[in-house]
């Protein structure tokens, strides 16, 4: 049995991508090369960042895999640069393995876009028609779970199986799968709960996001990540909407002046502070007290 080829972006987390592939096509006894065409930067609840490689580095990987195993199944999954549609279209059409598995996606399973809407219609067009078999799974919305899928067939292909045999054997495998995967869980309900905890103690003393992300021991851009998906809200506007509670109270409740609440909330100066309460209340400081 020759090795597979898997051209596709590599995942973080391991749960999609490459090395989704990679652990499929191992466990159903096959070997996996491959060629990667975007880096991502990602978390169990989506990607952060792509950093696509340029067509020349990945023409470069799969020449070189191509002239020296020679894989007669390729896997192909995601590709986000015309340029690398322009290279595979052109290795394919050179080298002719005797599978072609196209299991390209335009949203993650968190409903991120991965690809451009000109990507996608020149994969249509131009790399379609090159393909064997195009992969399709209506099963449970499980990050990764294409992936898994398509590679099952890859293997089953190499093995000698014919298409209607790989696809039946592939449902099989990955049915047999759900159950046990489940999919790599990430902290974000417990972190979301730690960042309302420790805005509820420091609320009057910070109301600058690195300092919560620190105090969490996480990047700035993962705590977003989190509130954005659980409140759909940014961290800076949990913050500030909670800030703006504490201040109404103290204006309402307290004989405090307003400089002295201003200083109390962690504002350097009264000319910040009114300035702040305008733009979340529309008033000053002052004509709200009265009101």
């Amino acid at each position: 049995m020759k090795p597979i080829l898997t051209v596709t972006g590599s995942d973080s987390t391991s749960g999609s991508g490459v090395q989704a592939d990679i652990k499929t096509i191992s466990a159903l006894g096959g070997y996996a090369v491959s060629a990667i065409t975007s880096v991502t930067v990602q978390t169990t609840l989506g990607i952060q960042e792509f950093h696509d490689l340029p067509a020349s580095i990945v023409e470069g990987q799969i020449e070189a895999v191509m002239n020296d195993v020679e894989p007669d199944v390729v896997k192909i999954g995601m590709i986000r640069r015309l340029d690398v549609v322009d290279v595979i279209v052109n290795a394919l059409k050179k080298y002719k393995p005797r599978h072609v598995i196209l299991d390209s996606v335009s949203l993650s399973s968190c409903g991120d876009p991965l690809v451009p809407a000109e990507v996608s219609l020149a994969i249509e067009e131009r790399l379609l028609p090159l393909c064997t078999l195009v992969i399709k799974l209506d099963a449970i919305p499980m990050h990764g779970l294409a992936n898994h899928y398509s590679s099952a067939v890859a293997v089953y292909l190499s093995k000698g199986e014919s298409e209607e045999q790989a696809i039946q054997l592939a449902k099989s495998y990955v049915n047999a799968q759900v159950v046990r995967m489940g999919g790599l869980q990430g902290r974000s309900s417990e972190l979301y709960n730690e960042f309302i905890d420790t805005l509820e103690t420091h609320v009057r003393t910070n109301s600058d996001v690195h300092y919560y992300a620190d105090s969490l021991n996480v990047s700035s851009r993962y705590l977003a990540q989190v509130t954005r998906r659980i409140c759909g809200k940014a961290p800076k506007t949990i913050i500030d909407e909670r800030l703006i509670k504490e201040i109404e109270l103290q204006l309402n409740t307290t004989d405090k002046t307003v400089q002295e609440i201003a200083y109390d909330c962690g504002f350097s100066s009264q000319a910040h502070f009114t300035k702040f309460f305008k733009k979340m209340k529309n008033m000053s400081p002052t004509k709200f007290r009265k009101l």
